[in-house]
């Protein structure tokens, strides 16, 4: 997720956002508290006003402070995924959306968390996240970009520093074995950075993690057509069989206006991690306030809600916690025994 806070377009009705926010921050929880001892404020850590984890953390808070009993939330912007699990870590944070690839490695103290793992569960298995490796099609017809791999040597921006964008580029150069220190003219810009500088001819493409049809990708293209560099066959398996958090997936023709054909690529599931020491009664009421509600939720990113549903509990990168395992069987879904902590 970007640092940067300049407002872009989300596909959403801007009276909803302010509704939904406003009522995160203000709306009193309904009578009857916890008898669990812990503190009955809780905080969601999202990203910048510039992606959808912000809105969609004000639409959690909105739902858990009129549906969960003894306890109210708040959203907080933050850097995005890499920090979120940081502040889980540092005991900040109550809750994070973040993306699987980040929760995985903090859980083993891998990558950006190498020697600290994060004690940390899934409370909520959201949406996939999308690679999107954008330039623009008169770039592309001066370059000829066919395939990843055809970026070695151009401008390309992996993401606003230690985001959750720039660490799953950094995972997938790793599995195709290139390097971004050498491969490319490495830039580390924002998403609304990384657009302007492809519309002012700054550099070649950049990477986008984000769901499908995401505002600022949209923006872009009512500028300039795009060209979504595919993900070609043999380098999606690659990157999947060395992290397999990653899936094969396909933007398809339409999504975006100016983007006729299908366009393989990767994916990579949203969660909603929480640390290991919340209680089983805290996270079961959390899980049943915002799964009994996961209309509220949707109309902040109506694309992801299909993906809203227990079942997808199974998607989770690393062990479920014990309240959402509690409620999951309560409505006859199965939990895997990996997934048990």
């Amino acid at each position: 997720m970007g640092r940067q806070r300049r407002r872009h377009g989300f596909g959403l009705a801007l009276g909803l956002c302010i509704t939904l926010l406003t009522a995160a921050c203000s709306q009193p929880a309904e009578s009857g508290r916890s008898n669990t001892g812990e503190a009955p404020r809780i905080s969601i850590a999202t990203g910048t006003t510039a992606g959808i984890y912000y809105p969609m953390g004000g639409s959690m808070a909105e739902v858990i402070n009129r549906k969960a009993k003894g306890v109210e939330a708040s959203a907080e912007t933050t850097g995005g995924s890499v920090q979120n699990l940081r502040l889980i870590a540092g005991g900040q944070s109550d809750m994070a959306i973040a993306q699987s690839d980040v929760v995985h490695q903090a859980y083993h103290g891998q990558g950006e968390f190498s020697g600290k793992p994060v004690k940390t569960q899934t409370l909520m298995v959201l949406y996939p996240n999308v690679y999107h490796a954008v330039s623009l099609q008169s770039r592309h017809d001066d370059l000829g970009l066919d395939c990843f791999g055809d970026i070695k040597g151009k401008r390309f921006s992996v993401g606003a520093p230690g985001s959750g964008n720039e660490l799953a580029t950094n995972l997938v150069f790793d599995a195709l074995g290139m390097s971004p220190d050498k491969d490319i003219e490495r830039q580390r810009y924002a998403y609304s950075e990384t657009a302007r500088a492809l519309r002012e001819g700054q550099i070649d493409a950049g990477s986008w993690v984000v769901g499908e049809g995401h505002g600022s990708l949209r923006e872009l293209e009512a500028t300039d057509a795009l060209h979504l560099i595919p993900m070609c066959d043999d380098e999606a398996t690659e990157v999947t069989e060395k992290y397999p958090f990653y899936n094969k997936h396909t933007i398809k023709g339409g999504v975006y206006s100016t983007v006729k054909k299908d366009v393989p690529t990767l994916a990579l599931w949203n969660v909603v991690a929480v640390p290991t020491d919340m209680s089983e009664e805290r996270g079961y009421e959390l899980a049943r306030a915002l799964y009994e509600n996961v209309a509220t939720l949707n109309k902040v990113y109506e694309a992801g809600a299909k993906y809203l549903v227990l079942e997808n509990l199974t998607k989770s990168p690393v062990p479920l916690h014990p309240g959402v395992i509690r409620y999951a069987e309560e409505k006859g879904v199965e939990i895997p025994d990996r997934l048990r902590p």
